[in-house]
Formats: C-alpha cells, structure tokens, sequence
C-alpha cells in the first residue's frame, strides 16, 4: 500500500470509528470513466473493507466490468456499489447502489425491495442533505476543489462539516479529498472520506 493510500486509509477509519458507523466502510473509491481508466486496479489496491462505487454512465463493457470487481470485492473483503443501476447491481450481487443527487428520492423504494443492500446518496448541500433521510449513507461534495467537471464551489470543511452533523445518516467528504487534504476532515463530524483522483493513483 503506498504511503497515500496508507494516509487515505488511516483517516478513513478514525473517522468511521469516531462517528461510530459500523460496518460502513471508512474509505471509498469512487470510479469515473476518465478519470479512473482501470478501475480494477484501482480497487485491488484497496485495503480490505474500504468501499467501491463503480460509476459507469452507460459504458458499453459495464457488466464486464462490475462482474470482476463483484469478484474482487469477495476475495478482498471490498463493499461494492453500482451507480444508479439498481438491475446491474442485482446481477452481479453487489452490496447496493449509489444513486445521485436527482435520483435521491429512488433511496426509499430501493430499501423496501432490497432491504440487505446499502444505499448511498450524492448531495451537494443543506437541501439535498435533508431530502436524502432514506438513504444509508451520504457523498457530500465538493468538500475541497476538485477536477470534477461537475464540480460547483467548493464547500470548504468548515461548512461541510456543518452540513454533515445535521444529517441523520453517515455522511462520507467527497470532491478534492487526497493524502494532503484529509487530515483537515478530522473533527468535522464526517463518517468517511471518499476519492476519485485520489485513490485511483494512489
């Protein structure tokens, strides 16, 4: 494990043993078509327990692709979720799904049918935080500056942090969140600490 990755990690659970949320992992790797340009590597070089979103935005290898992280996550003991594809969550026997800020609604209807899946929703700020009640857990982002190219302004961990108490689910600091930022979620009432760039270079 490198030396960020190492960093990324050990916030990850101090946070998660902080806010005492369980078997929720402390650290996500969050999967994005260009920026994460192999997944699978990225998620093997994970340590056991930390989280995967496997975001595939319609990509034509994407069950390909979620079948062998599914069998990856076994081996290595990894929490896997599929974005906003409840069916291909379902065929590949992942933990659940991550839905974004406008499928937030789907968190509840989700939860009555898979009452074993984890259910994870993108927020962005106060709003959002409250409407996502259903939800398992929380992606709040932009925390720091990220090269999202939906990324809006920063919320800064001040704020976020403020958002992240308000909230009755776990909330996980998303956006900008690398070896050298994270030490400044420490604190703030996050869960969890989650990366795109991040963790999958690390």
């Amino acid at each position: 494990m490198g030396s960020a990755l190492q960093v990324l990690a050990g916030v990850g659970r101090r946070l998660n043993r902080d806010a005492a949320a369980g078997p929720l992992p402390g650290l996500w790797l969050v999967t994005d078509p260009a920026r994460t340009p192999d997944p699978l590597a990225a998620a093997a070089r994970l340590p056991q327990g930390a989280g995967v979103i496997y975001r595939h935005f319609g990509a034509p290898d994407r069950l390909k692709i979620a079948t062998a992280l599914a069998a990856l996550a076994k081996r290595r003991r990894l929490t896997l979720l599929i974005g906003a594809d409840p069916a291909l969550a379902a065929q590949v026997g992942a933990a659940g799904v991550h839905l974004p800020e406008r499928l937030a609604w789907r968190a509840r209807p989700i939860k009555g049918r898979r009452r074993r899946w984890i259910v994870t929703v993108a927020v962005h700020g106060a709003r959002s935080v409250a409407a996502a009640r259903s939800a398992d857990a929380l992606l709040l982002a932009p925390v720091f500056p990220s090269r999202s190219p939906s990324a809006v302004r920063p919320l800064g961990p001040l704020r976020a942090g403020a958002l992240a108490r308000t909230s009755s689910a776990p909330v996980i600091a998303l956006g900008g969140v690398n070896a050298r930022t994270a030490a400044r979620l420490q604190g703030r009432g996050f869960a969890g600490l989650a990366a795109v760039d991040g963790l999958s270079g690390a």
